[in-house]
């Protein structure tokens, strides 16, 4: 079904990742030529061997917070390969703090990597594309809490809320160049190294999830490759939501009565 993701050409952010992790060995499976990128090149260069990457596939550290520094890495791609088919943004931060704790500074770093980030990815990206008449797919990993606002995530909420509406716009100004823009909200995967949670945390939104489970590899990957591939040549300016129903609402029962029947 998705056999047209072989021999393109994509960018992941924050590939070492739980969630990067995994869209990273989808698109490596489905026979795609990758460029991979994070912050933490030693992690990266190991993750990378791991593949065992070929071709015109490279690794290459950037910081997110440094507009030179993704400017370097859209330089890289535009010298190995002209343009992409593919961006992934999936680099995200996800800091618990109470509004009243949170510093400018912590704000300003959940907004630089979460939307500013993908904003300067999406632009210099696409202008390769449209430069090389490439009718590309950006891919932006968004999350349900841009319609849910959670208690100590206000900021990394009006992030993806901001990223989402940033989505819409770039899916209406590159249509006419023939290139999709959507958003991706996989569902809960906890593991990360960026924003550790508790296993009291973990096992209490596990247990709000409509649908009984976090999310694997296989939820994120088949809903990736669909907006990746001609399957979704349709597709622009929405959002997929693949989070077992996270982002409903809650299961908390306000009765006695705890089930149906």
């Amino acid at each position: 079904m998705f056999d047209d993701i072989k021999g393109k050409r994509a960018l992941v952010t924050g590939a070492c990742g739980v969630i990067g992790k995994w869209i990273t060995e989808t698109l490596h499976e489905a026979g795609a030529t990758l460029a991979l990128t994070d912050a933490k090149e030693g992690e990266l260069e190991a993750f990378a061997r791991t593949l065992d990457l070929g071709g015109d596939s490279f690794v290459k550290a950037a910081d997110l917070t440094d507009e030179a520094s993704i400017k370097a890495l859209t330089e890289e791609i535009g010298k190995r390969w002209g343009a992409a088919d593919i961006l992934v943004n999936n680099a995200g931060i996800y800091p618990s703090a109470f509004l009243l704790d949170t510093s400018t500074e912590e704000f300003d770093r959940i907004f630089s990597i979460n939307l500013r980030a993908p904003f300067i990815l999406n632009r210099e990206l696409a202008t390769q594309m449209v430069r090389k008449g490439v009718k590309g797919s950006i891919i932006n990993i968004s999350s349900g809490a841009s319609r849910k606002m959670r208690r100590t995530a206000a900021v990394y909420s009006t992030s993806k809320t901001a990223l989402d509406r940033l989505t819409k716009g770039f899916g209406v100004e590159l249509a006419e160049y023939g290139i999709r823009v959507n958003a991706l909200e996989p569902g809960f995967a906890a593991g990360s190294t960026v924003s550790s949670l508790t296993q009291a945390h973990i096992q209490s939104t596990i247990s709000q999830i409509p649908l009984g489970r976090p999310s694997s590899r296989a939820d994120v990957g088949n809903a990736l490759l669909y907006l990746a591939s001609d399957a979704s040549s349709y597709v622009t300016g929405a959002t997929l939501t693949v989070d077992g129903g996270n982002s409903i609402g809650s299961l908390v029962v306000h009765q006695d009565k705890k089930s149906a029947l």
